[in-house]
């Protein structure tokens, strides 16, 4: 280095380097284990290497410009994963970032006056903030709005009381439409009530009641994060016992569907599935 740039530039550059102990390389090894790297792009099916310690179904973001992907295959070190968006511009050694979370909705007070796409990506905000009828690649905006206040009542619950997944703790009026929100204790949440928020108006990230249990302080919030390949629980499921009436002679005669139930329209492209389901 001194032959190269001159004794003199070499020793006062090497002056200036810090005196102290070596840095733990913990965070670039941590760094190296939360990114991986594109190895082959087809369509919206990306392959990455560096994948080891993750699961399948999980987010991912992918490229410079953060793409939504899900992990859908794990081979070794590599992970196959289906891209949301477009992958237009996606090449080899690009970068992607681990979440090590699956694909959750998040379920609250704003979900029933929302439009989303099938991510729960809420359109009407993106559009406000992009100003195009077009969504932004790699946009991150949370499903639900966290800054708008929302009408909160307690409801049946106190200090000492014993709460488990599913207990109503509180409503919230969405709109005229819906005007109890019920506001449940998260499924995985049980123990003594240690904190109750009054009647007022809260964003969805307050915690208007705390549980705990064993020492441990859970919050319940107005809004609860859930994987959407995992069903919520039940304590009972309803028998079916009304008619879905849709005004549709051939629907209503010759294929009765129950309310709440399931149905399936097959049919070649073309053939009106959609219009029919609409």
């Amino acid at each position: 280095l001194a032959q190269v740039f001159g004794p003199q530039q070499f020793f006062s550059s090497a002056a200036r380097l810090p005196r102290g102990p070596p840095q733990p390389a913990a965070p670039l090894a941590a760094m190296s284990a939360a990114t991986g790297t594109v190895m082959k792009v087809s369509g919206p099916l990306v392959v990455a290497e560096n994948m080891s310690g993750t699961k399948m179904y999980e987010v991912v973001r992918v490229g410079k410009d953060r793409l939504v992907g899900e992990i859908i295959r794990l081979e070794g070190d590599t992970a196959s994963i289906q891209v949301y968006e477009d992958t237009s511009g996606l090449t080899v050694g690009d970068p992607l970032a681990k979440t090590g979370l699956p694909l959750s909705l998040e379920l609250g007070p704003g979900i029933l006056d929302g439009i989303y796409d099938g991510i729960q990506r809420p359109l009407e905000r993106i559009q406000q903030l992009s100003q195009s009828v077009f969504v932004p690649r790699g946009v991150d905006v949370p499903n639900l709005d966290r800054e708008k206040q929302w009408e909160y009542t307690p409801k049946n619950v106190k200090v000492g009381d014993l709460v488990s997944g599913g207990d109503i703790v509180g409503v919230v009026r969405e709109n005229g439409l819906f005007r109890n929100h019920y506001v449940m204790v998260h499924p995985g949440i049980s123990g003594r009530v240690t904190k109750v928020l009054p009647a007022g108006n809260y964003t969805i990230e307050t915690a208007v009641v705390e549980v705990e249990e064993a020492g441990k302080v859970s919050r319940v919030e107005l809004f609860q994060r859930w994987p959407v390949r995992e069903a919520r629980p039940v304590v009972e499921k309803l028998q079916g016992n009304t008619a879905l009436l849709t005004c549709e002679r051939v629907i209503d005669a010759l294929f009765p569907v129950t309310q709440g139930g399931t149905a399936a329209v097959p049919g070649a492209f073309g053939c009106g599935k959609t219009v029919i389901s609409q």
